[in-house]
């Protein structure tokens, strides 16, 4: 899968840049480690329920739900790809840094990292969309947006959970990103930039094609609409709903990059994702927003040659859940045991039961 092999990169690739050979391997993170979250500790290999809120633990076995594999029984969806070049977008006609460069930390600020070798590049993005049996011709469908495309447990997953009646009967636009990783990158540009671009981007550039090949009716409605994704992609996910939330209400992530990541630097928020639990969710109103979230206790640690204190993913995750549940926000944060970044047995064994957590009140709705 091609995002198995994004996220696999993207750490082998941020490990080879720490500057301490020591901190190579991440530490093993405790998930009652004091200033965490309490959390529900759960039976080893048990998930939590689909109706329930708040912060949960899982154990270290991983039993992939049975949602996760492909059904004889079940009707599967129809898969169609489209193809989009760099040159045909208004909004990212595409960088890329140059192979085996990096940055350097601005000596005025350890905040910031220095990108020099970043230029303009042409690309090809890669999109696949699900459309379940169940889709009647000419309705407004839900959607779910996905990241680090194209994401084929997704379309398993959502075969299944169709046809058990647990989610609507939505579309998924598994949207593959425009290559590279982090700062100076085209995927860094879409995915850790804190603005309404990328949002902008899907909703002016991409649904249109889908509509228009896939002869498909995508629903206007936020409520009906989602995304996800995992890493920066997961950032990337909520980045989209929190600046456009009259666009998206619901956001699912794996090992979401809520850290320093953030390139070219931005003086509103200094700190890039880092900035969703410093600053903006504390101190603003609660969004219409809905969000459920994974990090692992092996999870990404500083994986760079910045050390501003902003880099340590599962701390970022755990102040995420922190602050959404200060703020009211109907949340469900999952500490894995036994978990890498973005772990793809994690995935296997939660995707079921957070996408079901996630449509639930649009089912209750409907």
């Amino acid at each position: 899968m091609k995002i198995a092999k994004v996220i696999v990169g993207t750490l082998l690739f941020s490990l080879t840049l720490i500057a301490n050979p020591a901190i190579a391997q991440p530490p093993t993170s405790d998930p009652h480690t004091p200033g965490y979250v309490t959390a529900t500790e759960l039976p080893d290999g048990a998930n939590p329920s689909p109706d329930a809120n708040g912060n949960f633990i899982i154990g270290p076995t991983r039993n992939p739900a049975p949602e996760s594999t492909v059904q004889a029984d079940v009707a599967q969806g129809v898969i169609y790809k489209i193809t989009m070049e760099s040159k045909d977008s208004k909004i990212y006609p595409g960088i890329a840094r140059e192979p085996k460069t990096f940055g350097t930390v601005d000596p005025s600020d350890p905040a910031k990292l220095v990108v020099t070798t970043s230029h303009p590049a042409p690309y090809t993005r890669h999109i696949e969309v699900y459309v379940p049996k169940q889709y009647v011709a000419g309705t407004a469908a839900p959607f779910i947006i996905g990241a680090d495309g194209p994401d084929h447990l997704l379309f398993t997953v959502l075969d299944n959970l169709i046809a058990e009646h647990k989610v609507p009967a939505m579309i998924a636009i598994s949207i593959g990103n425009g290559s590279g990783d982090a700062q100076g990158s085209q995927r860094g540009l879409e995915y850790d930039t804190m603005s309404g671009l990328y949002a902008e981007f899907v909703e002016t550039e991409v649904l249109p094609l889908v509509e228009a090949q896939c002869n498909v009716k995508l629903t206007k409605d936020p409520n009906g609409r989602a995304t996800m994704g995992g890493s920066s992609g997961g950032s990337c996910a909520l980045i989209m709903a929190w600046y456009h939330p009259e666009l998206y209400h619901r956001v699912l992530t794996y090992s979401g990059t809520y850290i320093n990541q953030q390139w070219p630097s931005n003086p509103a928020t200094p700190h890039g994702a880092w900035e969703f639990h410093e600053h903006l969710i504390p101190e603003s109103p609660a969004k219409p927003i809905r969000i459920w979230m994974e990090v692992g206790d092996k999870d990404l640690y500083n994986p760079n040659v910045m050390r501003d204190g902003m880099h340590d993913w599962v701390l970022a995750n755990e102040n995420m859940a922190k602050v959404l549940a200060a703020k009211g926000y109907a949340y469900q944060f999952v500490f894995a045991i036994n978990a890498w970044h973005v772990d793809k047995d994690v995935r296997s064994q939660t995707l079921p039961e957070a996408l079901e957590w996630l449509w639930k009140d649009y089912n209750a709705k409907k």
